[in-house]
């Protein structure tokens, strides 16, 4: 596991904006279009994932389509977050900072990705969505809600 602050660790990764995505999603756009017009962009399909948790949520079923589609968005987000994350020179571990806005649309897709996967039964997935998170910033699980 990578400490904050360790001199001999990787430096933080600090993602670029894509700034047309987090536009369109902060004016309220439709995430299904935003997503649709910028594939790359993991804070559209984390909130694709996050809005379908919460219709599942709200549904009150064990296991539905929405939960389903968000295990689904989520690692569509996870997966472009991954390709991104390595393009700006992560080695598969080190600090991912919450507190960076452009870090938070891969660290919110694998939070969606722990919680879908949590409620389909997908308990290693959990486990290792939980641990990625630890590894890139120890806050963001609980500022996810998964504490």
């Amino acid at each position: 596991m990578t400490s904050f602050g360790d001199l001999l660790g990787p430096q933080p990764v600090l993602l670029p904006e894509i700034s047309d995505a987090e536009d369109a999603l902060l004016g309220k756009e439709d995430p299904v279009q935003v997503a649709a017009a910028h594939p790359a962009a993991s804070v559209a399909w984390a909130q694709l994932a996050e809005d379908a948790l919460d219709r599942a949520d709200a549904a009150g079923t064990e296991i539905g389509l929405d939960t389903v589609a968000a295990y689904a968005f989520a690692r569509t987000g996870y997966h472009r977050g991954l390709d991104l994350l390595r393009r700006n020179g992560w080695k598969g571990f080190g600090p991912v900072p919450w507190s960076h806005e452009p870090n938070r649309g891969f660290l919110r897709s694998v939070g969606a990705l722990a919680k879908a996967a949590r409620a389909i039964g997908e308990t290693e997935e959990y486990a290792r969505c939980l641990d990625l998170l630890e590894d890139c910033d120890p806050r963001a699980a609980a500022e996810l809600g998964l504490s």
